[in-house]
């Protein structure tokens, strides 16, 4: 199967709209994975939340480097 990601929005009765139009030429059936948060409650993170994610998430651990502290006078 080939896939495509987009984003969209839930409505209030359950229904799905997609942000843009999909690059389909002719009516298909597709199976739909939808990622949402695990709390609904806010969608955003607040900036403590968003820190901690930061400071927590392997994929950042390469910012510990010195070589990438561009910001430090040498």
């Amino acid at each position: 199967m080939r896939s495509i990601e987009c984003a969209g929005t839930i409505s209030a009765q359950g229904e799905l709209q997609l942000d843009e139009l999909l690059p389909l030429n002719q009516p298909s059936r597709v199976q739909i994975i939808i990622l949402f948060p695990e709390s609904l409650e806010s969608d955003d993170l607040t900036p403590d939340q968003w820190s901690k994610a930061i400071a927590s998430n392997p994929s950042f651990a390469f910012l510990h480097d010195a070589e990438e502290d561009i910001y430090t006078p040498q």
